[in-house]
């Protein structure tokens, strides 16, 4: 998912503490640093090959101490506040913090190490006091509000300038401005508190799915999985000193890629065990970061007068109000929760036809994806086995995720071998508009590695913004094994999926148009950020596009027309499951953050109160468990905002990516034209226009729950 922050996600978001803090290193770099100066490769790419962990420490202390300098001249500044002295003043600041920043934060969760992460618990706290300092100034935020109060009368600012003029003012007061002295000091202590314990809960959680891996002894117990991961366990093995053996890395999620191929039943449990029991006492141990994360967002969004955080995030959200989001999770999981009944009943007639009289067993979670790949093979008599020798890695991305986007866009794409990167398995490819001039650079990133953060997501090392003149480098990260050299990497359909979801964020920081780096490219809602992305995983099953990447990578055969419609019908397959252990999540989320501070549970009683939550959202099916337990959500806890009181965000922004989908099919489906329509309306403008306003200036309308219930099989009368 793309990175954001409370702040604005630019020079903007880094504004901070130097205002009160003692200056503790020079607002200048020795020349050998390479962060000392802006970048001179193509799109300022940063000299990634020049850049050691030893660089970072003195260059975020010196970022901070140079911007501490620029907005301090813009708080003093005795001359009457004017938009270009004050707020283009701030968006121009802190450029070289930013520099360092974006390199920073994607290093720590794409390629971290033991030194990257002592420099990350020590700044953390020191770049939310940064922040802080910024948008707790008085001075500053009375030019800002001056500003704010005459934005009437200034008629020189274009409607993106008005937007950016309030939408400072909105930041300014959310972040605290308007506290007394004493509940500011407060709230820096709040904000520096939840910095340091939601790195060290990320940290925690990555040394815990790590620490996590099954060990098996023999290649016989793996029956069922195919060559290509036997020799991707023996290479993990290998490289985990335990060579001879298999080792299983886990995700982290609860579902693990393995349960659905295992024949044995009791490693199928081992794994799924492993897997859920992450964090739970022991060295990794989060229930007590959690419960206490919890609590100091509670009493933050209490000083900062909102019932509860849930309240203070979605305020400044699409959904506006927890009511609006509880009632949109309220409506999806009563018949969420029926398909899985119906699924699980599918799964255990076949379970007691297969294991006669006492031999028969319940259904567990750790034996659902096993049994739902036979109701798949029954149903549409096909399984996942048969489809990955059509979906190779490299003909995934150039001839599908990268060809829909030529397609649909006009764009074409240079891989670039020259320029340098931080592993060696990331990829450069330089993008081009439809008229051949340059419009970025698109990083590729997607084998696991066991110092890499799960999950899949996107990030910028360099924002689009035409005040700045910066062109827009984004990269894409996903955890796909890697198989021992001269094996092919072969993905399964969620792998696919997952690939272009992912690229649709990076089309959105791609086709940013702004002025402001404020607004450029996925600095919008949580609830809207995933719009772009979902809407674009519909290219993965588009038949024009599916046929020009699924080809079996021994034989270059398209996959069988027959094997292709098979595919495309079970798109709704499994959909109880899938959104039952979604809303599950979504709905821990509000559970844990819809609470005031005297009200959030003890470090001893997370388990008890995760249970709790479940049971009274209705959503506790004991075959399908969380897609997050609460110890590893890395998405609402491993960071001081990220999707906290947020996680909803995927299924509202669905409704409007199948909203989206309905539109294209009956508009002419993949044209340019309609490319052309989406990029002007949506993926150029940011957040420079509010976020349901871009939706409605495309889809002509508001909003339609429909086209998602139909996708995901929940309406009525749906098996």
């Amino acid at each position: 998912m793309p990175r954001q922050t409370i702040a604005p996600a630019s020079a903007a978001a880094l504004l901070a503490t130097a205002l009160a803090m003692p200056m503790t290193a020079s607002a200048t770099l020795p020349a050998d640093n390479p962060f000392a100066r802006p970048s001179t490769l193509p799109y300022q790419l940063p000299p990634l090959d020049q850049i050691s962990d030893e660089h970072f420490a003195p260059g975020l202390e010196a970022g901070m101490a140079e911007q501490r300098k620029e907005v301090e001249a813009i708080a003093r500044n005795p001359a009457a506040p004017t938009f270009e002295n004050t707020i283009v003043a701030l968006e121009k600041s802190g450029q070289l913090l930013a520099r360092v920043s974006a390199v920073f934060s994607n290093l720590t969760a794409s390629n971290t190490n033991p030194r990257l992460e002592e420099v990350q618990t020590e700044m953390a706290p020191k770049l939310a006091a940064h922040s802080d300092a910024i948008f707790l100034d008085a001075a500053l935020f009375d030019r800002v509000q001056r500003l704010y109060q005459q934005r009437a009368s200034l008629d020189e600012l274009d409607a993106e300038a008005q937007r950016l003029l309030e939408r400072y003012h909105t930041l300014f007061v959310r972040a605290g401005a308007q506290l007394s002295e004493a509940d500011k000091a407060k709230l820096r202590k709040l904000n520096e508190e939840i910095s340091t314990l939601t790195t060290q809960f990320r940290q925690t959680v990555l040394k815990g799915v790590n620490d996590a891996a099954v060990l098996v002894d023999s290649k016989e117990e793996l029956a069922g999985l195919s060559q290509e991961q036997i020799a991707v366990a023996a290479e993990a093995a290998k490289k985990a000193g335990k060579e001879g053996k298999y080792l299983i890395t886990l995700l982290n999620t609860t579902g693990q890629p393995p349960l659905a191929k295992l024949e044995n039943r009791a490693l199928r449990e081992r794994i799924y065990r492993a897997s859920i029991g992450r964090g739970w006492g022991g060295e990794f141990d989060t229930t007590g970061l959690i419960a206490r994360i919890v609590k100091l967002r509670a009493e933050r969004a209490a000083l900062l007068g909102y019932e509860h955080h849930a309240a203070y995030v979605l305020e400044d959200a699409t959904a506006k109000t927890p009511q609006a989001v509880n009632a949109m999770l309220a409506q999806l999981a009563p018949p969420a929760v029926a398909n899985a009944r119906k699924e699980a009943a599918a799964m255990q007639a076949i379970i007691d036809a297969q294991e006669q009289g006492e031999k028969s067993f319940q259904l567990q979670p750790w034996d659902w994806d096993f049994y739902a790949e036979q109701v798949r093979k029954a149903k549409y008599a096909f399984d996942e086995s048969e489809v990955q020798p059509y979906f190779e890695m490299n003909r995934v991305l150039r001839d599908g995720v990268l060809y829909a986007a030529q397609q649909l866009h006009g764009i074409t794409f240079k891989e670039r071998k020259d320029l340098p990167t931080y592993h060696e398995d990331v990829l450069v490819f330089e993008v081009f508009n439809p008229d051949g001039s340059p419009l970025g650079l698109f990083m590729v990133d997607w084998y696991a590695r066991s110092n890499k953060r799960g999950g899949a997501w996107m990030n910028s090392f360099v924002e689009q913004s035409r005040l700045l003149g910066t062109r827009p480098v984004v990269v894409n990260n996903l955890n796909i094994p890697k198989p021992p050299e001269g094996q092919p990497t072969l993905l399964t359909f969620d792998e696919v999926n997952t690939a272009f979801h992912e690229f649709g964020h990076a089309l959105h920081g791609l086709f940013s148009d702004v002025q402001y780096p404020t607004f450029s490219g996925t600095n919008v809602p949580r609830d809207f950020v995933e719009y772009p992305s979902q809407y674009n995983e519909m290219w993965a099953t588009e038949p024009r596009i599916l046929a020009n990447y699924a080809k079996h990578h021994r034989t270059g055969e398209p996959m069988p027309k027959a094997l292709m419609d098979k595919v495309l019908a079970a798109r709704k397959f499994n959909q109880g499951y899938a959104t039952t252990e979604y809303l599950a999540a979504a709905l821990l989320d509000q559970a844990f953050h819809q609470l005031p501070p005297q009200r959030t549970p003890a470090q001893a009683d997370i388990e008890a109160f995760e249970a709790a939550a479940l049971k009274a959202a209705g959503v506790d099916f004991y075959a399908v468990p969380p897609r997050y337990r609460s110890t590893y959500f890395s998405h609402i806890f491993s960071s001081p905002i990220g999707y906290s009181a947020g996680y909803y965000a995927y299924i509202w922004s669905e409704v409007l990516a199948r909203d989206t989908e309905h539109w294209f099919k009956t508009h002419g489906g993949l044209t340019r034209a309609n490319g052309d329509r989406l990029r002007e309306k949506v993926l150029s403008r940011g957040f420079s226009v509010d976020a349901l306003e871009q939706f409605r200036d495309f889809y002509g309308k508001d909003p339609d729950i429909g086209p998602l219930l139909e996708a995901r099989g929940l309406t009525a009368g749906e098996e």
